[in-house]
């Protein structure tokens, strides 16, 4: 140990765009994991989300494509387009103290930005599934077809 707190320095010294870019990216993470901690928003793995179905039975939101939709999507999951998605619709506003799960395709587009848009309409539990219907699929779990 003794001897690499010797040579760090001139590790830094020799490799200072490396180390630069070490650090970038350890900032970026912290960043990242902080910010996760304290969003309002929680993230369910496909195991999550089943554990929550099976427990508090939440509202089911996917906002993937509708030819998507049909293709294959959570059982139990009500389709609503991106461009239709209102919090404050007052079919959506009942449900404000159930837990609310959206999803997409792959979980990366329209989830993030509709879960934000429910927190910010006073909804007390969003859940996003990470990875969308297609980590659901990939998790082996059961999927729907059609646009029931």
């Amino acid at each position: 140990m003794n001897d690499f707190l010797h040579k760090l320095p001139e590790f830094v010294g020799n490799h200072v765009a490396l180390v630069a870019l070490f650090a970038i990216l350890l900032l970026a993470l912290i960043v990242m994991q902080v910010s996760a901690l304290f969003s309002k928003v929680r993230e369910l793995s496909p195991a999550g989300l089943t554990h929550l179905i099976n427990r508090e039975n939440p509202l089911l939101i996917d906002l993937s494509a509708i030819a998507e939709f049909e293709k294959m999507h959570v059982p139990g999951a009500k389709h609503v387009a991106m461009s239709q998605f209102d919090p404050e619709n007052k079919d959506l506003a009942k449900a404000k103290e159930l837990p609310v799960v959206v999803m997409d395709k792959d979980g990366r587009g329209n989830s993030i930005k509709a879960a934000q848009r429910l927190v910010k309409a006073g909804f007390a539990k969003v859940h996003r599934l990470d990875g969308g219907v297609l980590a659901w699929h990939a998790a082996q779990l059961p999927v729907a077809k059609g646009n029931r």
